[in-house]
């Protein structure tokens, strides 16, 4: 079932995908093998380098994308162009819908290497068909759900906010915006993700107002009117303190906020703090911007600072763009299926995962090709998402990323204190895993 989000429904993904999911649905249709019923799962072989754990996110953009990958006529046409013209495939995804059955791990939830995020349940056809889409939405907004959690803890509480649209794809800037806020960024200055998923958004000036007008107090006076006292003033296009001397001035002790965007930013902010208080403006918030990381947010711990302005590093995942997932094939007609590559070796079978805890603290993560014997402690992980080929329980894609973010919250409570160090080091739950139930 389809929720109505007031939206112009998006154009059909279907051709985003690998010309090969095509070619191998085209042979398995001709050989008779594209009825057979298997299993795919998405999982990553290992972390990042020197990662703790990872965040799962892009689910509900997987979910909402699926109701649209549909092959039309415009599809189709183009399809034709690119020289796929077996009749047989063409009519078969002339009537594509999914019809399988889709579980998962809920958005916002920990993973780990093995972890099985998405279990596909359907035809060879149907559930190859789906791989390339759900691969680069998971990917990507893990990657970027899992570095903008590292700045989150780095931060300490004080606000981060994302700002890295023109530094992306003007598609991967709004995903970028959703898994920042799913995982506790407070704000986005991408009015799209703001439309499309409540996002709240954020943003006063740059440089350019400034350099607009004869001097700076001009342009103090010109945002100040439009906007308010509460607004946040850039002070560094010239003189910091001169900058921060002149915006009390137009705005008095009421200002709401200075940012700070180049230079030494430690020694920056503490020099502001002190000349706000001097002046009176004992309340003014200082944000600081200027190609922030998690390390350099860690940096700023100690100094006098009230947020953070994230862009580069956080839509480039700091260093991990992508976090490797794989989708593979690991059952067909109930028989367990792997690949024995060297070095890429997987566990054949359906799987099972939970999550154990001692003392509300996550200790281990089991998966299993057979049931685990549950203990008190123990979380199942695996929720089902989609049956049939409609989407369970569906929400609006606002509520779904309420809804991650608050799963989030709730599972990242449960890490070790470990969990949370910037130095390198092996993910802070091991993974266990067999080809038989555990207990």
């Amino acid at each position: 079932m389809a929720v109505d989000t007031g939206l112009t429904p998006p154009p059909s993904p279907a051709l985003f995908t690998d010309r090969y999911e095509l070619t191998m649905v085209a042979a398995a249709l001709a050989d008779g093998t594209a009825d057979r019923q298997c299993v795919f799962e998405v999982f990553a072989r290992r972390l990042p380098h020197g990662r703790r754990y990872g965040v799962l996110a892009g689910t509900g953009r997987l979910l909402e994308a699926l109701p649209h990958f549909r092959f039309g006529d415009d599809e189709l046409a183009a399809l034709r162009e690119q020289g796929l013209t077996d009749a047989r495939l063409l009519d078969w995804l002339a009537d594509f819908r999914f019809s399988g059955d889709i579980d998962g791990y809920a958005e916002g939830e920990l993973y780990f290497p093995g972890s099985p995020v998405l279990t596909v349940r359907a035809s060879f056809a149907e559930g190859v068909l789906l791989e390339t889409l759900a691969l680069s939405v998971l990917n990507h907004d893990s990657a970027i759900a899992s570095a903008a959690a590292r700045m989150i803890s780095a931060a300490c509480e004080r606000p981060c906010i994302e700002m890295g649209s023109r530094r992306t794809h003007e598609e991967a800037a709004v995903a970028a915006a959703r898994a920042a806020h799913l995982v506790g960024f407070a704000a986005s200055s991408n009015l799209e993700a703001g439309r499309r998923y409540a996002v709240p958004t954020t943003g006063t000036s740059a440089h350019a107002f400034t350099l607009l007008h004869d001097d700076e107090r001009s342009a103090f006076e010109a945002q100040v009117a439009a906007l308010g006292k509460d607004t946040t003033l850039l002070v560094d296009t010239y003189d910091v303190e001169e900058g921060i001397r002149t915006a009390v001035e137009v705005a008095g002790p009421e200002l709401g906020g200075i940012r700070l965007d180049s230079g030494d930013l430690p020694t920056l902010a503490t020099r502001a703090r002190e000349l706000l208080d001097e002046l009176g403006a004992t309340g003014t918030r200082i944000v600081v911007t200027s190609d922030l990381d998690e390390y350099a947010i860690a940096g700023l711990a100690a100094a006098p600072v009230d947020g953070y302005g994230v862009g580069t590093s956080l839509v480039t995942g700091s260093g991990a763009p992508t976090v490797g997932m794989v989708y593979k094939l690991v059952e067909r007609d109930g028989v367990p299926v792997a690949k024995r590559s060297e070095g890429k070796l997987s566990v054949g079978g359906r799987k099972s995962a939970v999550r154990r805890h001692r003392d509300g603290v996550s200790t281990a993560e089991l998966v299993t090709a057979g049931p685990v014997a549950a203990r008190p402690d123990d979380r199942d992980l695996l929720v089902p998402l989609v049956r049939g080929g409609e989407t369970c329980d569906p929400v609006s894609p606002a509520e779904a990323l309420r809804l991650a973010r608050a799963h989030h919250e709730q599972v990242r409570a449960a890490l070790p204190p470990e969990a949370f160090a910037l130095s390198r080091g092996e993910p802070v739950l091991d993974t266990v895993t067999a080809r038989e139930g555990l207990r």
